[in-house]
């Protein structure tokens, strides 16, 4: 879990970081949430004088940010959490709730890589891949909150096996776990990781570069059919893979504009914010939901 105190311009006045102690259970990562935000909180009254005006979270899985509530994360293990509520009871204080990636992707749209753009996508490539769909310096999370799950977009029909049913989806290719699985494979050590990968590739390993640029082949296939649909000015890619900087930027780059026939080509960017976007981006839902209140009662 990472938290931070946020001020009004988007600065990052203080952070912290301590494990969400998911292998005690759901309930016990909830409570885990709710106690670090209350510490923070008071941490916030004894060093600025003040506590924080509001909350924001930012959490994975499918997210009902309207009812404010946590509906599904396999990887926390918990269903239906009223988060919001909980959170708002244990501060006394008004809170927002929101995806991670869409409000990462707030954070890179609004004081990040796609500040100025009326129109990006922010595709994190870690552990999977989602997308945020930024448009007037919002982020869209569609009818039922599942807008920007560009890694569930199928690059490879029949290809391996994804959690969400389907086969060849985009994460299993691109994504730096698969990546890293990859490499790993064809290297013969099994601790090998994306980040060995791209070193490897560096320093012209034939087989690190077939791994890399199959990768970058199915990344430029999803981002081509997202920016089909979509039609951003710039797509911002973060996450783990991205941090080889031009090794994967270079070759993607060319690979997505071999692809584009009569689609606008969109500048490719780093992301600028790393991994701070999410608690940024959490920041700035906390300080709209303190504007849109504050214009309601005029």
């Amino acid at each position: 879990m990472k938290a931070a105190l946020v001020g009004t311009d988007g600065d990052l006045l203080h952070q912290a970081r301590r494990p969400t102690g998911r292998e005690r259970g759901p309930d016990a990562v909830v409570e885990g949430i709710l106690g670090f935000a209350a510490e923070l909180r008071a941490y916030g009254a004894e060093r600025f004088g003040e506590p924080a005006a509001a909350a924001g979270v930012a959490v994975p899985g499918i997210v009902d940010e309207e009812r404010g509530i946590a509906a599904f994360a396999a990887n926390l293990g918990w269903r239906d959490v009223p988060l919001r509520d909980l959170l708002a009871e244990r501060l006394g204080a008004p809170v927002a709730l929101g995806h991670d990636v869409r409000t990462g992707g707030l954070a890179e749209g609004r004081i990040g890589a796609g500040k100025g753009a009326d129109r990006f996508f922010f595709v994190p490539l870690g552990t999977g891949i989602a997308g945020a769909i930024g448009i007037d310096g919002r982020v869209e999370a569609g009818a039922h909150g599942f807008a920007g799950e560009i890694g569930h977009i199928v690059v490879r029909p029949g290809g391996t096996p994804c959690p969400c049913g389907q086969h060849g989806c985009l994460e299993r290719f691109a994504s730096a776990s698969a990546v890293s699985q990859a490499w790993a494979e064809a290297c013969g050590d099994p601790d090998a990781d994306a980040a060995d990968c791209a070193k490897a590739v560096q320093s012209g390993d034939a087989r690190a570069q077939a791994v890399w640029q199959e990768a970058v082949d199915a990344l430029a296939d999803g981002l081509v059919t997202a920016l089909t649909l979509l039609d951003p000015g710039t797509l911002i890619i973060g996450g783990g893979l991205a941090e080889a900087g031009e090794t994967l930027f270079a070759p993607l780059r060319e690979a997505v504009r071999r692809r584009v026939t009569f689609q606008k080509l969109p500048s490719i960017v780093p992301a600028a914010l790393g991994d701070t976007a999410g608690c940024l981006g959490a920041g700035l839902l906390a300080w709209d939901l303190l504007n849109a209140s504050t214009t309601s009662r005029r």
